[in-house]
């Protein structure tokens, strides 16, 4: 909104300044420091709202030292975050951009189903919460919305370098940095493969299978994969949500190398550079993944052993299928297993643990665990470790997972 009143206070009236907005670094840092004041102001007032309506979270015993304590603590706090990122987004983004409403769609419609979940755990006492089957189905509908819009939107494009100009004797439209070659727009089903040199990978080649003009019929294997990719990274997130700061701080870093592969991928020179998929118009996401930042850290001032308030799904569910969608726009989701190593492993614990455990029951008439408790997290606390060092070391790992996925723009 702030973006085009001041547009057009410049274009109207030449306001001195008012030319600033145009710079997406600017609007980038006001969404960040506005994320942060909001989550840090509004979260006081809302954990004391909670506290005096005793909106807290039932613990359940699981014999983990300290989990007691946690009793009662002021849940739902994931609409901190949801707030704190969403107002500096409508403030500050491009809101006509595509890329800007489906973020927007994806956090409100993830954050009212994981709400609908906290408000029946909470007010109808129900300690299961909205029954697993309608959170994935709601996810699979997001992933069906998202897959769609991306796959019929003209607006979402990639643009790709094809021949030096001297080769090209059709009239094409000449964009870029250099004038040595010529660029071309088009709608693509392709992604970026880390760790390989010219590393585009199109979904469309795995139905080659079906004969000439198999690339349109590329939807029945892309959208399948966007609702697969959320559907896990959602409920990854979710898992990892069991200690105090791990989910929001892991998330908090990925943000931030998601920030950082989107202004590239959204700048044709850095694009041109880096020999990456150029995104025209995703450079607007730094906005979004600005104020995704700003929201979690603030978030985790009040989330930090021993928490104050817990995010709950109203959190967790968004974060994860945010973490996802902005991963699938700037055609990087592939780094999401090395990017997301902590969910993926969370999850895969959960998976591991379950599997075999019902394998050897039936095999052996006893099941067996592979790990002391499953998400990891509980694994290292039935170890004995403090729950704080468990949380600062998960969160080491994952800025090292940061920085390997940041190499891959160079390592191929």
């Amino acid at each position: 909104m702030l973006y085009y009143l001041f547009k057009y206070l410049d274009e109207a009236f030449n306001l001195p300044g008012a030319g600033v907005f145009e710079y997406l670094s600017f609007r980038a840092a006001l969404a960040i420091i506005t994320s942060l004041i909001i989550s840090l102001l509004f979260g006081k007032k809302w954990i004391s709202f909670l506290n005096r309506k005793q909106v807290g979270e039932t613990i359940r015993d699981l014999g983990l030292e300290g989990q007691l304590e946690k009793q009662g603590t002021p849940t739902m706090g994931g609409l901190i975050i949801l707030t704190s990122i969403l107002v500096p987004v409508i403030l500050f983004a491009k809101l006509a951009n595509i890329y800007i409403l489906l973020m927007i769609f994806t956090t409100v419609w993830l954050g009212s189903i994981g709400f609908l979940d906290d408000y029946i755990k909470v007010f109808k006492k129900k300690k299961d919460g909205l029954r697993g089957k309608y959170k994935v189905a709601g996810q699979i509908i997001l992933g069906l919305i998202v897959g769609l819009v991306m796959y019929f939107n003209s607006g979402i494009v990639v643009r790709e370098k094809t021949k030096p100009a001297s080769e090209i004797y059709t009239t094409i439209e000449q964009t870029g940095p250099t004038s040595k070659f010529v660029y071309q727009q088009f709608q693509s089903t392709k992604t970026t493969i880390p760790f390989v040199k010219n590393n585009e990978f199109d979904y469309a080649s795995l139905i080659k299978w079906l004969g000439q003009g198999y690339e349109s019929w590329a939807f029945l294997i892309f959208i399948p994969i966007v609702i697969f990719i959320i559907v896990a990274v959602s409920n990854g997130t979710n898992l990892t949500d069991g200690m105090d700061g791990l989910a929001t701080g892991t998330s908090a870093i990925i943000g931030l190398t998601l920030g950082l592969l989107a202004w590239v991928s959204g700048n044709i020179i850095f694009a041109d550079y880096l020999n990456i998929m150029y995104l025209p118009n995703a450079g607007e996401l730094t906005i979004f993944i600005s104020a995704f930042v700003g929201a979690t850290v603030g978030f985790l001032w009040y989330n930090t052993y021993p928490a104050q308030v817990f995010m709950g799904d109203t959190g967790s569910l968004a974060l994860g299928g945010i973490i996802a969608v902005f991963a699938i726009i700037i055609r990087k989701e592939l780094l999401i297993p090395l990017l997301c190593g902590i969910f993926l492993a969370e999850s895969l614990s959960v998976i591991i643990q379950v599997s075999y455990f019902k394998h050897t029951r039936k095999k052996y008439g006893a099941g067996i665990r592979i790990f002391k408790m499953a998400p990891l997290h509980h694994h290292f606390q039935k170890l004995g470790y403090p729950e704080p060092k468990i949380v600062l070391r998960f969160l080491i790992v994952g800025i090292f997972l940061a920085v390997l996925s940041i190499i891959t723009l160079k390592l191929r």
